[in-house]
């Protein structure tokens, strides 16, 4: 066996031809990727089959890509095959990463397709503090505004706008039809503010009928976030632990878990600095329950990647975790403790937080203070967690006293 495979499995029975050369710094590219060295030596197993099959096919390291994308109707089917398909996946990656490959053409970005979206986006940040998070949620709506009526903002008729709501909301529940008419309004408010819209424009969206306060904030039990912790025991876990206690102690929003760094903890005040929605710098008490999990997080779990951010993905490629992440690791925790709720996203937890620290005690105004809640009427949706809570938000009754 050549040299270039020492080290690899006996039931290798091909040779890594075109990779051969890079095998070894392939290998050491995977460990500082965070892959294990059983997932290494099998990748390279995988890697060797997909060579043996290039090569016979008449495909060099120059013709790699062409080689892939022909190989994409041989491998498929079994498992195993899409496993080989995914080594030579990897490894193109590993030759694009080295600059050995040409990088893939980039379709273009929304913002260059549609240029009034992306001075939309950069407006909105600038003079209204929207998070990046609400305007990702905004842009397919905005972007099918454009496509059905165009983007000359003078020709935005109110009756066209009115007509694109009413058409885009109709298949969707009364919670997502309230969001069209949010981003289209605050499409419509960026144009008239900049001048490339008649003033009054926004008025043309149509409303949808909502009461406020009207239903009751959804929450778990205090037994059942106990469980949710438990179920984050063991050494594997303890990045997990720290995520639950974060969202179900302080009530943070899953992108601000995501987006937390080592400089946001203040640990000889203890104390958290929480950069949320309104994008001003507010800081939370940090308990001791949290901050043990946290610590026992960086100490014995998280891996070593070199970047500021706090919780990082225990699978490779490793890389800072997404709001996204954190809500599925939320979704895992709960079925994982046999929590049975229509409602086990990540914000289920803020608003169980919301909840025990009314139970608990805790003022309305303290318990905005924590969720940072720019309106009470916010935090006055929890009070319908408890009657007795009611009395502080209940109005006198104008009435005569009974008889």
């Amino acid at each position: 066996m050549p040299k270039h495979n020492r080290g690899m499995p006996r039931r290798v029975k091909g040779r890594l031809h075109m990779a051969a050369a890079y095998v070894e710094d392939f290998k050491s590219w995977l460990r500082d990727g965070g892959y294990k060295e059983t997932t290494i030596k099998e990748g390279v197993r995988l890697l060797a089959c997909w060579t043996d099959w290039a090569h016979a096919g008449g495909f060099t390291i120059d013709t790699i890509l062409a080689g892939f994308e022909a190989s994409a109707t041989a491998f498929k089917g079994r498992k195993t095959a899409k496993r080989t398909l995914g080594a030579a996946a990897l490894f193109i990656r590993y030759l694009r990463d080295r600059k050995l490959l040409p990088q893939p053409e980039r379709p273009p970005a929304a913002t260059e397709i549609w240029p009034l979206l992306g001075s939309f986006r950069e407006w909105m940040r600038h003079h209204r503090g929207i998070a990046d998070s609400t305007l990702g949620l905004w842009q397919p709506i905005v972007i099918d505004f454009l496509k059905a009526l165009g983007d000359d903002p003078s020709a935005f008729t109110a009756e066209a706008v009115r007509t694109f709501v009413l058409q885009r909301a109709k298949p969707h529940s009364l919670a997502h039809a309230k969001n069209i008419a949010v981003a289209t309004r605050a499409f419509l408010r960026f144009l008239v503010a900049t001048g490339q819209c008649p003033t009054g424009r926004e008025y043309a969206v149509p409303s949808f009928a909502h009461w406020r306060l009207a239903t009751v904030p959804r929450f778990l039990a205090a037994e059942d976030i106990a469980r949710a912790i438990a179920a984050c025991a063991g050494e594997s876990r303890l990045r997990d632990r720290a995520i639950v206690l974060l969202l179900a102690r302080l009530g943070l929003r899953a992108s601000e878990v995501a987006n937390l760094k080592f400089e946001d903890f203040d640990w000889n005040n203890g104390r958290l600095a929480i950069s949320g929605k309104s994008r001003r710098e507010e800081w939370l008490p940090l308990t001791q329950e949290v901050g043990d999990a946290v610590v026992a997080y960086i100490e014995r779990s998280r891996p070593r990647l070199p970047t500021s951010r706090l919780f990082i993905t225990d699978a490779a490629p490793l890389r800072p975790l997404t709001r996204i992440a954190v809500k599925c690791i939320v979704r895992r925790t709960l079925t994982r403790a046999g929590i049975v709720s229509a409602h086990k996203g990540a914000h289920v937890l803020r608003h169980s937080a919301a909840s025990a620290m009314l139970r608990s005690g805790v003022s309305l105004t303290g318990v905005g203070a924590v969720l940072r809640h720019r309106s009470p009427v916010m935090t006055m949706h929890y009070a319908k967690v408890d009657f007795g809570l009611l009395s502080e938000i209940a109005q006198p009754w104008p009435g005569r006293q009974p008889c």
